[in-house]
């Protein structure tokens, strides 16, 4: 991988996220907002390189600058980014990669920039992001979130599609219990896909088993990301947990219903602007985001809660 060096045409503006696909599109309004206020610039997002595909979609990023964590320094020579803008966190971290690549302005909170805004815990992250830009006098609106369709054409049209995958374990939702919400939806008249990663697959196939689905309705490990936002752009409802999947159905729009386990909704809850149920038991949530065991904020929510949400939500 070579340096990222400086344009002779372009000033270069350097965003820093470097997490995963919720946590990117969580950033959508923020890069928005920064493609406004900066026209002339070469936008490059230093992020997982993985997530490039997507960001190709956001409409706001000329360049992906692949970074794995914040282990290793920015491959960045110091000195050619014109403006530095820390939208992954704060403190000796991500604030000392930037610091390292010495850039002419830093848009950053306190205490990485004096003069930005202190952190504030427990709000809203696309809040969090537009503030911390309208605190440097540049206006940003969080209920920005829209991203491009992908040019190719779906898989599937008019889906409902239930995503059954999760990072951690803190999310997954029983498989009984997407099944036979899998198995109500369809006997309700929805074209169910389920959907997921690789190592999701197996655990898609016995949902579709449970449900009496075709394994030609499993798509969990078939397809890319940008395969899977086109599906994500044309389906008829989304029903997830708190993933990357609900943020994907947050930016085009798509009714969903959400199943909140370890992650508070009030900080990485959908838009208001969107059809969108968010399901939880906040009291009873244990927060603990990196368990191998479902947060019971997760697993107080029942297969009857999901599918009333269902009824309630205005899908195609």
């Amino acid at each position: 991988m070579t340096l990222l060096g400086s344009d002779p045409d372009r000033p270069t503006l350097l965003a820093l996220r470097a997490i995963k696909l919720g946590d990117l599109l969580v950033a959508v309004p923020a890069l928005h907002a920064l493609r406004r206020e900066f026209p002339e610039h070469r936008i490059v997002l230093a992020t997982t390189g993985w997530l490039e595909p997507i960001v190709g979609l956001v409409g706001a990023v000329d360049e992906v600058l692949p970074t794995p964590g914040l282990s290793q320094p920015l491959r960045v020579e110091p000195g050619v980014v014109d403006v530095a803008v820390n939208l992954h966190g704060r403190g000796p971290e991500s604030g000392g990669l930037l610091a390292a690549i010495e850039p002419r302005r830093l848009i950053a909170h306190r205490p990485d920039d004096a003069d930005g805004p202190e952190w504030v815990d427990g709000v809203l992250e696309r809040y969090r992001w537009t503030r911390l830009l309208v605190e440097h006098g540049i206006p940003a609106d969080p209920e920005e979130v829209g991203i491009d369709v992908p040019a190719i054409p779906p898989r599937v049209r008019g889906a409902t599609v239930v995503h059954v995958g999760a990072f951690y374990g803190a999310r997954h939702w029983p498989a009984d219990r997407f099944a036979e919400v899998a198995s109500r939806l369809r006997a309700a008249g929805h074209r169910l896909v389920l959907t997921g990663g690789d190592v999701e697959r197996e655990r898609a196939m016995d949902i579709a088993t449970r449900a009496g689905l075709d394994p030609d309705d499993v798509l969990a490990g078939r397809l890319d990301l940008v395969e899977f936002a086109a599906v994500v752009a044309a389906a008829r409802l989304v029903v997830t947990v708190d993933t990357g999947a609900a943020h994907l159905a947050s930016a085009y729009g798509i009714p969903s219903v959400v199943i909140f386990g370890p992650a508070p909704p009030e900080e990485w809850g959908p838009p208001e602007s969107g059809p969108h149920i968010v399901l939880t038991d906040a009291s009873v949530r244990r927060g603990d985001v990196f368990s191998a065991e479902p947060d019971p904020a997760l697993l107080a929510v029942t297969v009857d809660d999901v599918i009333a949400a269902v009824e309630t939500l205005p899908v195609r």
